[in-house]
């Protein structure tokens, strides 16, 4: 088996991973792409004593360690509320941990393997990163959901993260209508709703009236990650654990610039 067909299956989840870390699919990009030839190049006994997907992150963060600035693409903006200020607040080993973990679903101990360090260390960067992260970004959130169990199992995660919740909507128009009564900062979508409208045709629609992050919460992954452009960044598979959709709303939060974001096709 090629290093390409070993790795193929992993590979838009990884560039889903570079894209929150470095703040830029283009970035994210270059760095996924430097990955693959590394691994294509291969013959490296990293790549042979790790599972397949611990050995494509690991070598992932060799090439990405490498760099002299790990600090996520960002405006020039000196105002406390931008994303560039609040990266400032956590340092590149305790956002690599928690997103490792809570957002890609390795156990601390596979990241500690992908991270070359020890399972402590990992488990301390996760608690610096969710206190920073949840002490600063309290938003209204609209729900997309048409199922009202977890509509309301997403709204409870909501609050307890400290947002309020804007609504709760189970089709397209009526989720339009909501984000147009009253902006909201945030947005938790699911693809397919109540009267078989898309929850990517509602986002499409609010994105093209005002800028706000999303994070599509899906039983249908493959809808978004095609492995073609553009795909969401933010991307939680149902059944979901509540461990990830808090770190995505924190990350989705923390990213989020003023400037209109792509969405799926």
């Amino acid at each position: 088996m090629t290093a390409s067909e070993r790795f193929a299956s992993h590979l838009p989840y990884l560039r889903r991973y570079a894209r929150i870390l470095t703040g830029s699919q283009k970035s994210g990009d270059a760095y996924v792409r430097a990955t693959l030839e590394a691994a294509i190049a291969g013959g490296t006994q990293l790549l042979n004593s790790l599972p397949p997907r611990i050995a494509l992150y690991r070598l992932f963060h060799v090439i990405w360690s490498g760099t002299s600035d790990q600090r996520p693409e960002t405006e020039a903006n000196d105002a406390r509320s931008t994303p560039d200020a609040r990266l400032q607040a956590l340092t590149p080993f305790d956002r690599q941990a928690l997103l490792l973990t809570a957002v890609e679903g390795f156990s601390t101990s596979e990241a500690a393997r992908i991270l070359d360090t020890d399972q402590g260390n990992v488990e301390r960067g996760i608690i610096s990163s969710q206190q920073a992260i949840e002490a600063e970004l309290a938003t209204e959130v609209l729900i997309i959901e048409d199922e009202p169990i977890i509509a309301l199992d997403i709204e409870l995660l909501v609050k307890e993260l400290g947002h309020s919740v804007h609504g709760i909507a189970a089709t397209r128009t009526e989720a339009v209508a909501l984000a147009s009564d009253r902006k909201p900062g945030l947005v938790l979508s699911d693809i397919r709703l109540a009267d078989g409208s898309s929850g990517i045709d509602a986002v499409r629609d609010i994105l093209g009236s005002f800028d706000v992050p999303v994070i599509f919460i899906t039983a249908y992954p493959e809808r978004l990650l095609t492995g073609q452009r553009p795909e969401p960044a933010y991307l939680i598979t149902k059944p979901f654990s509540h461990e990830t959709v808090k770190a995505t709303i924190g990350q989705a939060l923390f990213f989020h610039r003023a400037t209109k974001r792509d969405v799926a096709a």
